[in-house]
């Protein structure tokens, strides 16, 4: 690889202002940047459904040798504050002022595959069809991805199921191959309005049952491959009234989509119990936000990978992680996704950095995994 090159196209992305739903005009430097290499593009439109500016995009480099390919992900959005962010690079290091995030999630990652495909373009590497997607929204509930119509997609711009998802926080050599599903919880207590200080008594205070509710139910972490949080409490009424309604928010997640379904069930019969004892009533909904993460071939694909990161002397931890990505959603279209970082390190802070290294290592890992096909 061109590591000089590669930093200074990191640095230019970096000075590209592109938040999560603003994310347009990175997409269409994105956009010309990859046809200029002789890709061919697709272009996802799922952002009209949640009032985005930037399609998902789909790039395709056809390869000269049969077989499946492999598709390369990240996405375009990032977390603010992140206007005029000015890169400050010392030794291994590339950092903020202080005053704004880095973007190094996921810039760095898309930085790694630009500089993954100009070295296979400029060597002539034989390879097999590479795919690359970028989604916008990943930061916000994953929208990209979850909108994106993937009956619309043409057949030979249909991307390869193994796919690489270069968005992991942390070192080179991480690869995360499970994460778990999470359900989004919301209950409504009810009770009885009353004035506070001439008859209290006929009022049923909602908060008492949000109270008697939330101090019995098992929150934070349950086991090892699950946890649970409560996230808002809101309920404002005069300190006079009594008040009748009482919100409450929070989340349920699990490498068991089952053990969730427990864990809901649990906090229904609480709340049962806090009504039936207290009075009033609750209503509890739950959604899926996004499904299990798991391998769907007995982690072949991410223990070839780790070879490769051993060929280069960086040590492979294959790795459960608790946290969701597009690679949760991307899996129910039957993707087998691993996840690899490239140094990204206190990701969603303004005191984001990422270590240069690792970001090289991560590049000629991916180059030496595409190019073994060439043997």
């Amino acid at each position: 690889m061109n590591k000089e090159r590669l930093l200074n196209n990191l640095v230019e992305m970096l000075k590209i202002h592109s938040p999560s739903k603003k994310e347009g005009k990175y997409a269409s430097y994105l956009v010309e940047l990859l046809e200029g290499m002789g890709a061919s593009i697709y272009l996802d439109e799922g952002y009209l459904q949640y009032g985005g500016d930037s399609p998902s995009i789909i790039a395709k480099f056809s390869g000269d040798i049969e077989g499946d390919g492999i598709t390369l992900a990240a996405h375009m959005d990032v977390i603010e504050p992140n206007l005029d962010v000015e890169p400050i690079i010392e030794d291994n290091i590339i950092r903020t002022n202080g005053t704004t995030t880095l973007g190094g999630d996921d810039k760095g990652g898309i930085a790694s595959i630009i500089e993954v495909l100009r070295t296979i373009k400029e060597e002539k590497i034989s390879h097999k069809d590479i795919y690359v997607v970028l989604t916008p929204c990943e930061e916000v509930g994953m929208l990209g991805a979850k909108h994106f119509n993937w009956e619309k997609v043409p057949k030979d711009m249909m991307p390869s199921k193994n796919m690489v998802v270069v968005d992991n926080a942390g070192a080179a050599g991480i690869i995360a191959h499970s994460a778990p599903s999470k359900y989004d919880i919301e209950i409504n207590f009810q009770g009885r309005k009353a004035h506070a200080g001439i008859e209290p008594e006929k009022g049923i205070n909602a908060i008492s049952l949000a109270s008697y509710a939330l101090s019995r139910m098992d929150i934070g972490r349950i086991d090892d491959l699950t946890t649970s949080n409560i996230s808002t409490i809101s309920s404002e009424f005069p300190s006079n009234v009594v008040p009748d309604m009482c919100r409450v928010t929070g989340e349920v997640r699990s490498h068991s989509e089952e053990r969730i379904l427990e864990i809901i069930e649990s906090y229904k019969k609480i709340c049962e119990d806090a009504v039936e004892k207290l009075g009033g009533i609750y209503k509890f909904d739950y959604k899926c936000d996004y499904p299990v993460l798991k391998p769907k071939d007995d982690l072949s694909f991410a223990k070839e990978f780790s070879k490769i990161y051993e060929e280069i002397n960086v040590p492979a931890e294959l790795k459960v992680i608790g946290g969701g990505s597009d690679s949760n959603i991307f899996a129910k279209q039957g993707f087998n996704s691993i996840i690899i970082g490239v140094g990204m390190y206190k990701v969603h802070t303004v005191d984001e950095y990422l270590e240069i290294d690792e970001l090289f290592k991560t590049t000629e890992a991916i180059i030496r995994y595409i190019k073994k096909d060439e043997q």
